[in-house]
């Protein structure tokens, strides 16, 4: 059995209600739903919830919430591979026979049906662990810098500040949309950046992190600069 979790808590902090907050008039959390749904990879779209309201609304856009989450992985201090590994134990117990595993985070808009089948393709053919969602960093950070307590400048790596961007290798990030993986994998807490798994890459222009009501605007303006290209329109 191949199955989606999306994990959505109801406690968020930065972004109050941020699971189910509208983003472009519906739930954000509807647009990771109905992406996996329309992926065609999954024989079930759980959410992972502890809030009855993200609940409801989960199943009006089409997932199965079989459980609720426990408030002791419900909290600030709850880390993704917790809450996987109680959805698998939930699923153990109950006898499914899980086989493949997707994470799909339920603030992801910009996620795709193709990246999620590219994704699981992967996962099918090499032989990896994982496969996740990455972009590439826009800046060399092997020229990063950093400041101290009276803003002076320093480099992270001092022996990089003398070659060309160009001669640098690229470096790429988590996008923070899905991760693949083998249940053996996650059920024994395996690294994810590691050798034993891939990336998809997705374009930067559809990755934005959504933490704060900065990054929530962006998004949404991203989202509209996109939707409008997508219909060949032009910004008024």
């Amino acid at each position: 059995m191949r199955i989606a979790i999306i994990p959505a808590r109801g406690g968020s902090k930065r972004i109050p209600r941020k699971n189910i907050k509208l983003f472009h008039g519906k739930p954000i959390i509807a647009y990771s739903i109905e992406t996996a749904l329309a992926s065609g990879c999954f024989d079930k779209v759980i959410v992972s919830t502890d809030d009855q309201e993200i609940a409801q609304i989960a199943r009006q856009y089409g997932a199965e919430v079989p459980f609720m989450r426990p408030a002791n992985i419900s909290d600030d201090y709850a880390t993704t591979m917790d809450v996987i590994a109680h959805a698998l134990e939930w699923c153990e117990t109950h006898r499914w026979c899980v086989d493949l595993i997707c994470c799909i985070y339920s603030t992801a808009p910009f996620i795709t049906a193709e990246d999620i089948k590219a994704g699981y393709q992967l996962l099918l053919t090499e032989k990896v662990e994982f496969v996740f969602s990455a972009t590439s960093f826009p800046f060399p950070i092997q020229r990063a810098i950093k400041l101290d307590e009276d803003k002076r400048v320093s480099m992270f790596a001092p022996e990089y500040e003398l070659l060309r961007s160009q001669d640098l290798p690229d470096a790429y990030h988590d996008a923070g949309q899905f991760y693949w993986g083998k249940a053996r994998a996650f059920i024994d807490k395996l690294s994810m950046f590691s050798p034993h798994s891939k990336a998809v890459l997705i374009p930067r222009s559809r990755v934005q992190d959504i933490d704060t009501e900065e990054d929530w605007d962006n998004a949404e303006a991203l989202y509209s600069v996109l939707v409008l290209k997508q219909h060949g329109q032009q910004a008024s």
